[in-house]
């Protein structure tokens, strides 16, 4: 990718998808060109806590509400350490941000983090696309010496596809680190860093838990040194049937029996270590406003959701796994997709949204308390 910041406003843009679909803008944030999988989120805010997502690693977003950009950015609303997506796709930017935490407009923090973006397009038409034809591969290229469109198209598609794309290591922490209990310190927990956002860890935190986050690449040897009372798997980019070790470290979890709760990847890396199969949605699941069952109490909550593969279980039935029985506690209402996981013979469970919802609704916060029930009842 090739970028540079001036004048970006005035400077065309070219999207170019895998098939051959072609939309003309202007540029946003940085010029230069950038690849990456195409994909569509549903919010109509967080956008600064979906662009610091590490789970879009290697995704070009197009934002489906039509002005994006008005509330700026601040330091507070990071959920890690810089912007991960690889392009960024919008139709009405803000002129002007207003919010009294605002320090910086969106278009300036794009230029200065090297993200290369569009504007002024029929983001709607586009996302229509996209649920018709599904993800697939994208460029976006803007500056004055435009490559022709068919050297442009066929740079996309020799860009590496998301399927058995290996992307936790490269997003996640090379070295451990300790978020500390707000409060009294009841608990202590390893979490396995896939891609975590910053929410996570403080919403554990406020519960009493002290947060040991490591790499992805940690060992079972690492996670029980730190002696914790529950183990935690986060969100991360990627296709899960390439993450043979996260897999392999929770396998050794669940034959220990430690409380284990997992999200987004974490939900399909123990959806394998169960023995079930994950497949590649049409379009996937992005957005702050998916309804979800919770199958154990048969409440309905609005949830938020950054996922583009799934766990194949059986919606219908209990499974016999090497672990004991699981079944499927959580689904989409929408398309009936495997929302959660539940061990019955241990303390395992696990969802594929954010409970940490950052941005998003606050209905799934119960789970965090579901992990502090089964440590609580672990330790008695």
């Amino acid at each position: 990718m090739t970028t540079s910041t001036r004048g970006a406003h005035r400077t065309p843009a070219v999207l170019v998808l895998e098939d051959g679909r072609i939309f003309r803008g202007r540029a946003y944030g940085a010029v230069g060109a950038t690849f990456g999988e195409a994909v569509f989120s549903t919010g109509m805010t967080g956008y600064q806590e979906t662009l610091t997502d590490p789970s879009y690693h290697r995704q070009v977003v197009v934002m489906t509400a039509p002005h994006i950009g008005n509330t700026g950015i601040n330091d507070e609303d990071m959920e890690s350490r810089k912007i991960w997506v690889s392009g960024y796709v919008v139709r009405d930017p803000a002129r002007v941000p207003s919010n009294w935490r605002s320090t910086r407009t969106l278009d300036q923090e794009l230029a200065a983090q090297g993200v290369v973006g569009i504007s002024g397009i029929d983001t709607r038409a586009l996302t229509r696309h996209l649920r018709e034809r599904g993800a697939m591969r994208v460029g976006i290229f803007s500056g004055n010496a435009l490559p022709d469109e068919g050297t442009m198209l066929a740079e996309v598609r020799q860009a590496p596809e998301m399927s058995g794309a290996d992307l936790s290591a490269e997003v996640a922490t090379t070295e451990a680190y300790v978020v500390p209990a707000i409060g009294e310190k009841k608990f202590t927990v390893a979490a396995v860093d896939l891609g975590i956002k910053g929410m996570t860890p403080h919403r554990m935190a406020e519960r009493g838990i002290e947060v040991h986050v490591l790499p992805a690449t940690a060992t079972v040897d690492d996670v029980y040194a730190v002696e914790p009372d529950g183990v935690f798997f986060s969100n991360g980019p990627g296709d899960p049937a390439t993450a043979d070790h996260p897999v392999s470290v929770m396998r050794g979890v669940l034959e220990r029996g430690t409380p284990l709760f997992g999200i987004c990847f974490g939900n399909q890396i123990l959806g394998r270590a169960l023995g079930f199969g994950t497949f590649k949605l049409k379009y996937g699941h992005r957005g702050i406003n998916q309804p979800v069952q919770d199958r154990t109490t048969d409440k309905v909550e609005v949830t938020a959701h950054n996922h583009g593969f799934a766990v194949d279980a059986p919606l219908d039935r209990v499974s016999d796994t090497p672990y004991g029985r699981a079944e499927v506690s959580h689904v989409c209402l929408n398309d009936n997709v495997v929302e959660g996981l539940q061990l019955l013979d241990r303390p395992a469970f696990s969802v594929q949204y954010h409970p940490e919802a950052a941005a998003g609704p606050h209905d799934a916060a119960y789970l965090f308390d579901r992990f502090v029930s089964l440590m609580e009842g672990q330790r008695a």
